[in-house]
């Protein structure tokens, strides 16, 4: 007879396997922090934060009478808000929930659905742990992204950042989250909201439009794709119906139902798929997504992503806001402000992003034999699986 241990991995194997392909999920728990020399330890190597303010309600906000693990995340009188989450980029992604906590008008009544790469060099666990010991009271779920679904479709870009698989995972958040999830905010990892994420959550997808965000018709379109694109006239004649405008990924109001109904995740990887044999456009996740909707989009006001603030996607030049009134500071491009802030090399507008950083810089400690680097212990292990079944 096997050791119970060993039948323990064994039945954790044998979900996985029969789990759908997309991914998997992780309850979010409270948890103990360990204090050494005044500071908390870091998770795994990972940066340390401090624990963020305990942002409450107001007096006129909405109370849900069942506020249990599973009916917080289908709650569909909540804000429910997708965002990646992975090592590289974890500072940015706990600076935008603060932000977002910081201005809502009901900050209990937000949902973060979380987005964990299978393969983070932070385990998905740990990352879950970290969100837990800074944001205490935090409504959220984090879902293990699994990288082989998109893999093999992934071409090469003018960035080898913008390979990263993960910044596919909003290809597919009608299969990742709940079907129960009928309608989600997806957020970059590399911005601050300043405004109240309710106004964005209440606008309106009219018609049968599936995403909503700020469109750009001045941009050049033409040159999100190649001119083999363009010189095809099967291929140029998709946007003869329509007229498209460029829109910035990093920011969408999604109808997961009618994304659902319609399948736009596999219309997607159609477009992926032929950019494998045939190269139509350079810049990563974008350009299947603005052939895809680009003409058809709800316009949201602008004010909602003032992208672009990290520059272009080769220097990472310092720019400025464009015109009129700010919602969303975006670092969309190759300059992120914790990076520019840490080589003492900042743009004007990085000291906008610096309020919302609950980043801890590391202190030498001595370190006693009681000290212990974090691990998961049989309790949780079960509890992670019987979410899991």
């Amino acid at each position: 007879m096997l050791p119970f241990r060993l039948r323990r991995v064994g039945l954790l194997v044998l979900v996985c396997c029969f789990l759908p392909p997309f991914s998997l999920g992780i309850r979010s728990f409270p948890t103990r922090v360990d204090v050494v020399g005044g500071s908390e330890m870091g998770f795994d190597g990972l940066a340390r934060f401090a624990e963020a303010p305990d942002y409450r309600n107001g007096a006129g906000c909405p109370v849900s009478t069942n506020r249990t693990d599973v009916t917080l995340r289908c709650d569909p009188s909540l804000v429910h808000i997708a965002i990646t989450l992975d090592s590289g980029y974890l500072r940015g992604s706990i600076a935008t929930v603060h932000s977002i906590l910081r201005h809502s008008s009901c900050p209990e009544n937000v949902f973060f659905h979380f987005i964990a790469a299978e393969f983070d060099p932070a385990s998905p666990r740990v990352l879950a742990r970290l969100v837990r010991t800074t944001f205490p009271s935090l409504n959220f779920k984090v879902y293990i992204f699994r990288e082989d679904t998109v893999i093999n479709l992934i071409s090469s870009s003018i960035r080898q950042a913008l390979e990263n698989p993960l910044n596919y995972a909003r290809n597919y958040l009608g299969d990742i989250l709940e079907p129960c999830v009928d309608r989600v905010i997806y957020l970059d990892s590399d911005l601050v909201v300043v405004d109240d994420i309710h106004k964005l959550w209440n606008v309106t997808l009219s018609g049968s439009r599936v995403i909503g965000a700020p469109e750009y018709c001045h941009a050049n379109f033409t040159k999100y794709f190649t001119d083999t694109f363009w010189s095809d006239p099967v291929l140029s004649r998709v946007f003869a119906s329509r007229r498209p405008c460029y829109f910035n990924t990093g920011v969408m109001v999604m109808d997961m139902v009618r994304w659902r109904e319609g399948n736009y995740r596999k219309r997607i990887e159609n477009w992926m798929e032929l950019q494998r044999k045939k190269r139509i456009y350079e810049l990563g996740s974008l350009p299947p997504f603005l052939l895809v909707f680009a003409g058809n989009v709800e316009a949201i006001d602008h004010r909602w992503n003032q992208h672009g603030l990290g520059g272009d996607n080769v220097h990472g030049i310092c720019r400025s806001l464009h015109p009129g009134p700010v919602s969303l500071l975006h670092w969309s491009g190759k300059g992120k402000p914790w990076a520019r802030l840490d080589a003492k090399q900042p743009c004007p507008l990085d000291s906008l992003w610096e309020p919302y950083d609950l980043y801890k810089p590391p202190q030498r400690h001595q370190n006693s034999g009681r000290d212990q680097p974090w691990s998961f212990s049989s309790s949780i292990l079960v509890g992670y699986a019987h979410d899991l079944l």
